[in-house]
């Protein structure tokens, strides 16, 4: 068998000597604009609008592209205003070749803005490896997912990647989904159907600012559920969501499983300067306190590796060699040389010293 592989792997090898991958890729792009020997890219196919500022983009992936497994996230790569730009997104695999990228515009958001105010049919994207653990994996117990604003998107990939693999849900599944208005709703048509197709899937949208409004993720909401300690729990939204959700739902449920699609900063008061010594960069900088490390960088144009912004992805961890910083997540500080820092969610509180 050795015998057989070795030629191919000396092929290979002579292959990648003589080529550059960048010039190979330049004139694969000239026939299709996703061929790439090592890029994972996706043309936008469709654009549809399925809620207040929310978009959803067919795109047709290249070889390339790892599907990972529903619930994921994956990294989506952008150039717009002459720069790339990266964040992370849950897609929702359509078929071997599409997925569907849905994305609602926030504040400031440069993604988000792009995708739902600039993006057409024909524009290329380019993904990253995916990443996460609020995947199904062989989970066979009841399901209750608790979504909020962009967390429905994971949870719509979720029960999709369920129907492929079931065609007929065995278990119960219930998705209870919060948003501020009616029109925020994403999916609702989609989410209605498959409640009337499949008696196992029910789900129940909450608004908490129409004229008349329904209340945030309560006790009340659990209570009714029987058998809740047999249920695996599945939370996306924003942090604060995900942790009510957890804190109401602890040593109550078979298992829990939840993931904040944006930090709620630690309100900080404080003022003032520090200084942060770049080992890599051979540079000192003056940064404020009270404001993440990644952020502070990026004003002064200096622009390290990032992802998600948000403590997951770990692109812009670091070593920390030196110095005192605070999570601005849950205001935990910690003075320990050595550590790896996600500069995106932490803050300088004194002096600091990071290898980047």
């Amino acid at each position: 068998m050795q015998a057989v592989k070795q030629p191919k792997n000396l092929i290979r090898s002579a292959v990648n000597a003589v080529f550059d991958p960048n010039a190979a890729n330049f004139w694969l792009q000239k026939i299709d604009p996703i061929w790439s020997v090592n890029q994972s890219l996706g043309k936008i196919v469709e654009r549809t609008q399925v809620a207040n500022d929310t978009v959803s983009l067919k795109i047709a992936v290249n070889r390339k592209f790892q599907f990972g497994e529903a619930g994921q996230h994956h990294p989506v790569i952008v150039t717009t205003r002459g720069r790339c730009f990266e964040r992370t997104y849950s897609l929702t695999k359509i078929d071997t070749q599409h997925v569907l990228l849905t994305a609602k515009k926030v504040d400031q958001g440069v993604v988000s803005s792009w995708i739902n105010d600039i993006a057409e049919v024909g524009d290329i994207v380019e993904f990253g490896a995916p990443y996460g653990d609020m995947t199904l994996g062989s989970v066979n117990t009841p399901l209750l997912m608790l979504a909020a604003g962009s967390g429905i998107t994971p949870m719509y990939s979720l029960i999709k990647a369920l129907l492929q693999q079931q065609k007929k849900l065995v278990q119960p599944v219930k998705l209870m989904y919060w948003a501020k208005k009616t029109e925020d709703l994403a999916f609702q048509t989609e989410l209605i159907a498959l409640a009337n197709q499949h008696s196992n899937f029910n789900v129940e949208f909450f608004t908490t600012q129409d004229e008349v409004a329904d209340s945030r993720l309560e006790d009340s909401h659990l209570i009714a559920i029987e058998s809740l300690d047999q249920y695996t729990v599945y939370a996306c939204g924003p942090a604060g969501f995900v942790q009510v959700a957890e804190q109401l739902t602890d040593t109550r449920v078979h298992k829990f499983k939840g993931e904040a699609f944006s930090v709620e900063p630690f309100i900080s008061d404080e003022t003032g300067f520090v200084q942060v010594t770049l080992t890599k960069s051979n540079k000192v900088v003056t940064i404020p306190k009270g404001q993440s490390i990644l952020a502070s960088l990026e004003q002064q144009n200096i622009r390290p590796q990032h992802g998600c912004r948000m403590g997951v992805c770990n692109k812009c961890a670091c070593h920390k060699a030196q110095g005192a910083t605070k999570n601005l997540v849950n205001g935990a500080e910690n003075t320990e040389p050595g550590n790896l820092l996600k500069i995106c969610i932490n803050s300088a509180q004194s002096d600091l010293t990071i290898d980047l």
